[in-house]
């Protein structure tokens, strides 16, 4: 029985149960979003969560941190520090993209520890596996990858990523047109390869049905992801992109047919004009499934402030109905992310989401924030560090540096102009 199932026989899922307690949505409109696949639910049988999350139309727009360790650094203890730092800063799930180490390992032991939702990229493991069994990746057959696939969701992956979309077509499409960088998507590159050198169809195309008798199976979202994405600007919104999009809203439909949830996934740089274009495109051709955007990162020439140029896409994308914001560090383009790079990519990523969600009227979105207007307004600190989204960089700042009148801060001190102000209707009203 999935998400999907459940709630088109009218039944509430212990996840939606517990759904309902912490989003503003009545049930009623929960069980129609799941049901119609405007909502998922990435909750595999095999897990039991102790904070699902729901991702779609009407709820607060979710963050998703990567992780995962790479040939240049496989500690796992390392990436479970991560895994903490996420969860401390809010993130709502997490995918590992382990490439080194003991990959299986490293994926159920990051299971046991996290109480949100894991993603992974099978894929990756699959190119590996293929490789250490003195093979090159292009002798893979369909099968292996399907037993890594069929590991996966054994284990408990909750939403995987699969390029199902990077067809011959679309590939035909990037090569006509051509691009200033051709594909990004490690996913992506990987199947290319493997179809161009067997002149043959993507197999996560070809064998479709297959997958969805998989993910229907354990309940595993389908993260159906976008191979062909641009990575730069330059390369937005062209034709293989928009090949690629036009065939995920037909393998939505398929995997609606079978009760499994799909999420999108969508571009990761794009001009700042482009984006509110690009959410309408992907609503419109995939049926209103939801939108999971990597940033948007508006501008390449920014490496070490990605997590800027991304919170920038991500709020506008949010802004325009994306569901799903998967965070960008400082690292992104120059190396594996560290425990502080997780946390403020999380930290940067939740604001826009929440700056998103304001602009998109979800209900409740506002109530932190006049909140904080009111402390701000009666020179409550302790109010305001409280309902910061992240407490512990303000009580740092403010700690850092109290001004000799502690009303104020140590910008405007004595010239406040709150304080002014408050001041002066009191004299007034006294009159």
């Amino acid at each position: 029985m999935t998400q999907m199932s459940s709630a088109r026989k009218g039944d509430l899922s212990p996840e939606m149960k517990q759904i309902l307690k912490t989003e503003r949505i009545d049930q009623e409109a929960l069980l129609q979003g799941v049901a119609s696949g405007t909502i998922a639910i990435p909750a595999n049988i095999n897990r039991s969560l102790k904070r699902p999350q729901a991702i779609g139309k009407g709820l607060k727009t979710k963050v998703n941190a990567n992780i995962g360790t790479s040939p240049d650094s496989s500690d796992l203890a390392l990436e479970l520090q991560k895994l903490d730092a996420a969860e401390k800063a809010g993130a709502d799930t997490f995918m590992d993209l382990s490439t080194a180490g003991d990959l299986d390992e490293i994926r159920k032991t990051l299971i046991e520890h996290a109480s949100i939702p894991i993603g992974t990229v099978p894929i990756y493991q699959a190119r590996i596996e293929v490789i250490q069994s003195g093979k090159g990746f292009i002798d893979m057959s369909v099968d292996e990858l399907f037993e890594v696939l069929q590991k996966h969701a054994e284990d408990g992956v909750d939403f995987f990523t699969v390029h199902c979309g990077v067809t011959r077509a679309a590939v035909d499409a990037l090569l006509n047109e051509g691009r200033l960088m051709n594909i990004v998507s490690r996913g992506g590159s990987f199947l290319v390869e493997w179809m161009l050198y067997h002149d043959c169809e993507n197999p996560l195309y070809q064998h479709y049905d297959r997958l969805l008798a998989l993910a229907k199976k354990y309940d595993v979202t389908l993260s159906l992801g976008d191979g062909l994405r641009p990575g730069c600007l330059a390369d937005a919104t062209d034709r293989a992109m928009i090949q690629e999009l036009i065939t995920l809203g037909e393998l939505t439909n398929r995997a609606w047919q079978e009760d499994v949830q799909v999420i999108i996934e969508g571009p990761g740089h794009m001009p700042i004009n482009h984006i509110a274009e690009n959410v309408f495109l992907e609503k419109q051709l995939c049926h209103g499934a939801p939108f999971y955007v990597l940033g948007p990162i508006v501008t390449d020439i920014a490496p070490g402030y990605d997590h800027i140029t991304a919170g920038i896409g991500g709020a506008i994308a949010a802004s325009a109905g994306a569901d799903f914001l998967c965070y960008v560090t400082p690292s992104e383009h120059l190396s594996l992310p560290t425990v502080e790079d997780v946390h403020l990519g999380v930290i940067t990523t939740r604001i826009a989401a929440h700056a998103g969600d304001i602009g998109k009227g979800i209900p409740g979105a506002l109530t932190q924030d006049d909140a904080m207007a009111k402390c701000r307004q009666n020179h409550d600190w302790k109010g305001q560090i409280a309902l910061s989204i992240d407490p512990g960089k303000a009580t740092t700042r403010r700690e850092a540096s109290l001004p000799a009148d502690e009303e104020t801060c140590s910008m405007c001190g004595e010239f406040c102009a709150i304080k002014v102000i408050n001041r002066s209707f009191r004299e007034i009203l006294n009159r």
